[in-house]
């Protein structure tokens, strides 16, 4: 969650942040075996070391402060915290043991305080994801890397040690829909049929006329389908199938199936499997519908993880929401009738979207900002800023982290990942962030 501005060359920014550290999804959403893509955390740094930007963690808007607060003390406030909660299947049986979501998941594997205790049960032999977007594939890339290759990363200590013992084979990404409508993307899609020790199971049946149909969609989704159609027809090459050789492990794509209902166990006790309704495509290109044929199909398993998208959640009474869409209803980033009150990312456009789609938003939304600043739409004369809010958070009992406090945390981290050959081991208990700190 943040503050105000960059193209002007008095604006001061604080950044308010819940958690006590930096970096939101590129901390804890993007996977271990990915560290190009956390490369983003230099760019922040670089910007957290100018004299006119500060953070401020262990703050959560909406309870330690409110928006009514901030936007009193400041000029103007931007909202940017994203989707935190994820989207129930709204099936029976979502409820019980050995189901979780996907973003839990992640989170646990992550070090994301929330979900340090989630202790996944990996003792069956068979994991459902339903799904079939990258968070999806992120997860089951997960489940089914070697734990060895998975050792040189920053996943945690904890997730380590329960991958190690996994017993899982077999992992199911469930889609209502086709393979012409698959959400994931190409360069994660290959990281899948690459994966040592791991063979796709493709039902070529799925793929008829598949050939024809795909003349006529954009080129990213057609060279998307043809890997799949190539991964589902063709046999693998000498070196594949060399890397396929011990493959003990399998994933496979299961097209045309939406979850009707998790399977209690005989004890009904935990999850043992999903039933499946079989589904037909009606429509044409994206607004392709999946609509149930009567057919019924049981998928047993021991664990069942779910990854049919996030979902923002209001922050503060004050600030208008949209729960249907999930989203701070706005104009080019402009908050409906709240000036001075701005928005950027999933909780401005809803959770579709990579790094890269939601920094062009976020620099759309400062244009904004600075447009109304020019046409004097903000408050003139002098605001206290974090003067004000320190005061308040400090009557409150709150105790912000400062960016350098983050980087004795960082080195920490760096310090404890040595001795394994991590670039950091995680720290991901806030209590414990607090107490190095001497808070």
């Amino acid at each position: 969650m943040e503050d105000k501005d960059r193209e002007h060359p008095q604006a001061h920014v604080d950044i308010y942040e819940k958690q006590p550290v930096p970096f939101g999804l590129v901390r804890f959403g993007v996977a271990p075996d990915h560290p190009e893509v956390k490369n983003v955390i230099n760019t922040f740094t670089q910007t957290a070391h100018s004299g006119r930007c500060a953070f401020w963690g262990n703050v959560e808007v909406g309870r330690d402060v409110t928006v009514p607060e901030l936007r009193e003390a400041y000029h103007a406030v931007v909202l940017s915290y994203g989707a935190e909660d994820h989207r129930a299947l709204e099936i029976p049986g979502e409820e019980l043991p050995g189901v979780c979501s996907a973003r839990a998941f992640v989170g646990w594997y992550n070090g994301l305080p929330e979900n340090r205790e989630l202790e996944p049960d990996l003792s069956g032999d068979t994991a459902v994801i339903l799904g079939q977007g990258n968070v999806a594939l992120d997860v089951a890339r997960i489940l089914l890397t070697p734990p060895e290759h998975l050792e040189r990363t920053d996943i945690t200590k904890a997730a380590l040690g329960v991958l190690r013992q996994s017993r899982v084979k077999t992992v199911w990404l469930v889609g209502r829909r086709g393979p012409l409508q698959v959400a994931f993307t190409i360069k994660e899609l290959r990281e899948m049929i690459q994966l040592p020790g791991a063979r796709p199971i493709l039902d070529p049946a799925d793929f008829l006329g598949l050939q024809d149909k795909i003349k006529e969609v954009p080129r990213p989704r057609k060279r998307l389908t043809e890997l799949l159609l190539r991964a589902a027809t063709e046999k693998p090459g000498p070196e594949q199938a060399a890397r396929r050789a011990p493959a003990s492990r399998a994933w496979g794509l299961r097209f045309f199936r939406s979850p009707q209902q998790v399977l209690p166990s005989p004890d009904g006790r935990r999850a043992a499997g999903v039933r499946l309704a079989v589904t037909r495509l009606e429509g044409v290109g994206e607004a392709t519908r999946a609509v149930p044929t009567g057919d019924m199909e049981d998928l047993p398993c021991g664990l069942v993880l779910s990854s049919v998208g996030f979902k923002s959640r209001p922050v503060d009474p004050s600030v208008p929401f949209d729960s249907k869409l999930g989203v701070i209803p706005n104009v080019e980033g402009r908050v409906m009738d709240v000036p001075g009150l701005y928005c950027s990312g999933w909780v401005k456009r809803g959770p579709t979207g990579v790094i890269a789609t939601t920094m062009t938003d976020s620099f759309l939304t400062g244009q904004m900002l600075l447009q109304d600043l020019k046409a004097g739409l903000l408050p003139s004369g002098p605001r206290p800023g974090y003067a004000a809010i320190q005061a308040l958070l400090s009557s409150r009992g709150v105790r912000p982290v400062s960016f350098s406090d983050w980087e004795k945390l960082d080195a920490e981290e760096v310090a404890r990942g040595q001795g394994t050959g991590k670039p950091r081991e995680k720290l991901v208990d806030p209590q414990e962030m607090l107490r190095l700190l001497g808070h």
